[in-house]
């Protein structure tokens, strides 16, 4: 866990909270949408997803990993409420009005649930298997270990309950291969691209933290 000011704590907060919804939100929205690449079946979603490893890994080396499950739990709400709310007004990738607001969307509501369970499960064996390496001296272990079996369990976990028998019946057949070329995607975007990412953004905060400690000592 860092050590912030106040303002610092409130503004970390406010940021990595905010990612978490944008994230969540737009990869519910977009997991709905599937399309194909050399006979492959995958979703839109698979590219928006690893973001939120991302924000994992930095919300617990920011905040420990006790704040960090509580900022989890807290900001799935608002955002299944956003993904909802988004899945609705433009259903199939269209505006469809606020009148389907008041009417039940089976498939959309199954989505939110998945995500749910998805998202809880595997941010706290993302944060369990982080908290428990983040003191390897190589910094990468942590945030590719957490990456790697966090993924996997949120994956198989929302791809079943999302569409597993579902009325989408181009999912409900085709979720296990969808499910196999997302988790790879995700991997492979998560550490060929977001884990040089984390590192650049860890190293920048904990400039920044020696700059705001060293003018404090100055003053």
């Amino acid at each position: 866990m860092l050590s912030l000011s106040a303002v610092q704590f409130r503004r970390a907060l406010f940021w990595l909270a905010l990612a978490h919804i944008i994230i969540i939100a737009a990869s519910n929205y977009l997991v709905q949408f599937p399309f194909e690449v050399l006979g492959l079946h995958n979703t839109w979603g698979a590219f928006t997803f690893p973001f939120i490893f991302l924000a994992t890994d930095l919300t617990v080396r920011v905040f420990g990993k006790n704040l960090a499950r509580r900022i989890i739990f807290v900001v799935m709400f608002p955002a299944l409420l956003v993904s909802y709310l988004v899945s609705i007004i433009f259903a199939g990738g269209q505006f469809a009005g606020i009148a389907g607001l008041f009417e039940v969307n089976s498939l959309v509501a199954r989505i939110a649930l998945a995500s749910f369970m998805a998202y809880s499960l595997g941010q706290l064996l993302d944060i369990k298997i982080f908290d428990q390496l983040r003191e390897v001296k190589a910094w990468w272990v942590a945030p590719a270990a957490s990456t790697l079996l966090g993924n996997a369990l949120d994956t198989l976990v929302f791809f079943m309950i999302a569409f597993y028998a579902s009325s989408d019946a181009y999912m409900a057949v085709h979720w296990p291969e969808i499910a196999f070329m997302d988790y790879s995607f995700k991997l492979l975007v998560s550490l060929v691209f977001f884990l040089p990412a984390y590192g650049l953004v860890l190293a920048g905060l904990q400039r920044r933290l020696l700059r705001v400690k060293a003018n404090l000592t100055e003053v």
